[in-house]
Formats: C-alpha cells, sequence, structure tokens
C-alpha cells in the first residue's frame, strides 16, 4: 500500500516556484522568459516572477498600431504575446507565469479562466468587487473599467507572459492608447477604491493567490 501511495504521488506536479524580480527593464525581463521555456525540461518547476517594469507600451502578435494614438515618449516594444497594445509602468504589480500546461492538464481556456478567477478572489479579499467580459480577456470593475490586463503566449505545452495589476500608479499613459484595442476603455486601480499598498506586496498576494488556485486544481 505504501508503494501504491508513493507511486501516486509522484504524480503531483513539483511545488510552483515564486521569484520575485523587483523593478525590472521590459526587453531583458522578456528574453528571460523565452530562454527559460526554451531549456525547460519535462522536469524543470513551473515559476512565478513578479515584477515591476519601467514606462514601456507592448503590442501583442496581432497588435495594430493605429490603438498607439499619441506618442508621450513612452518606448512601444513588440512582442510575442497574444491581445493588443497595453501599458505597464511604476505602480502596477506583474506577475508572469511559465506554466507547463500538458504536465498541469490545463488548456489554455482553463488557465487564463485559472488566472482570471484568482485575480477576481485576491480583489474580492481586498474588498473590491470584479468580474470577466465575455471576448475581452482581463478584470474588470462593475463600471466596466479594467484594473488587471491579461496576455499569454504559449510554446510547445508551456505559457509565459501573464497578468499585470494596476495598484497605484500614473493611469495617463492609458490614455495614450486604446487598452488592449478597445476605444474609450476606462482603467482603474487599487488605489482609487482606497486600497493602498505597496506594489511588491500586491504582486506577492496575488502570486500566491494564483498558486494556490493553480494547485488547487490538482485537489
Amino acid at each position: 500500500m505504501a508503494a501504491c501511495a508513493h507511486q501516486a504521488e509522484s504524480t503531483l506536479p513539483p511545488p510552483i516556484l515564486l521569484r520575485r524580480l523587483g523593478l525590472t527593464d521590459y526587453v531583458p525581463c522578456w528574453e528571460a522568459m523565452q530562454h527559460f521555456t526554451a531549456a525547460r525540461t519535462p522536469a524543470t518547476p513551473d515559476e512565478l516572477w513578479i515584477v515591476e517594469h519601467p514606462p514601456v507600451f507592448t503590442l501583442g502578435q496581432a497588435g495594430r498600431r493605429e490603438h498607439l494614438l499619441a506618442d508621450i515618449g513612452v518606448p512601444v516594444v513588440p512582442i510575442d504575446r497574444g491581445g493588443q497594445i497595453t501599458y505597464h509602468g511604476p505602480g502596477q504589480a506583474v506577475v508572469y507565469l511559465m506554466i507547463d500546461l500538458t504536465r498541469q492538464k490545463l488548456k489554455v481556456r482553463e488557465l487564463v479562466s485559472t488566472i482570471e478567477q484568482a485575480v477576481i478572489d485576491r480583489l474580492a479579499a481586498w474588498g473590491i468587487a470584479a468580474e470577466r467580459r465575455a471576448g475581452a480577456p482581463g478584470v474588470y470593475t462593475p463600471d466596466g473599467a479594467k484594473i488587471a490586463a491579461l496576455g499569454l503566449r504559449i510554446k510547445n505545452g508551456r505559457s509565459y507572459h501573464g497578468v499585470s495589476l494596476n495598484v497605484d500608479m500614473d493611469l495617463s499613459p492609458f490614455s495614450a492608447i486604446n487598452p488592449c484595442g478597445y476605444e474609450g476603455l476606462a482603467v482603474t486601480q487599487l488605489a482609487d477604491f482606497g486600497v493602498r499598498m505597496d506594489v511588491a506586496a500586491a504582486g506577492e498576494a496575488l502570486a500566491l493567490q494564483l498558486i494556490g488556485t493553480l494547485e488547487n486544481t490538482h485537489g
């Protein structure tokens, strides 16, 4: 019986690792995600990276330049995730998810839903109501303002990129774009709801929520 129990345990994926990278330039971080994903093996543990970026617009694979409405001096980086254009900057917590979907027994849509649910649950713990919108990945407040953006790249059954949560930042750069390709989309943040906290602490809380939600899929 003990041998059978050991065999059952061995089928579980290894624990998800958490890395705290702090304020990191976008391009080196993106390249590190690509290198990690290319080099990983079936035995490589999944990882979540908590990051904060200097100001940058990122343009997804299907992104159209016309969604950049004005040049405000923020660099624009075409990248390999899905989705349109979004903004990253100080005061925003970003969590990148390097997940082996095959090992976690997740389809892409299930991973997206898992990420969204973790954000919704974390916001609820802070007293903020939030929800999904059909056909528009991310998390929104009931008035339709976007508080968290989501974009992934899946390569050989492994994900990278992830989710960004607006914590306490200058939201004005979002007015220079159609966020995620939606004209006039309002954006909001934790601070607008009276939740004042350090970006690193917010990222930590969100990452732990994500890990718990992902690991519970095997419960």
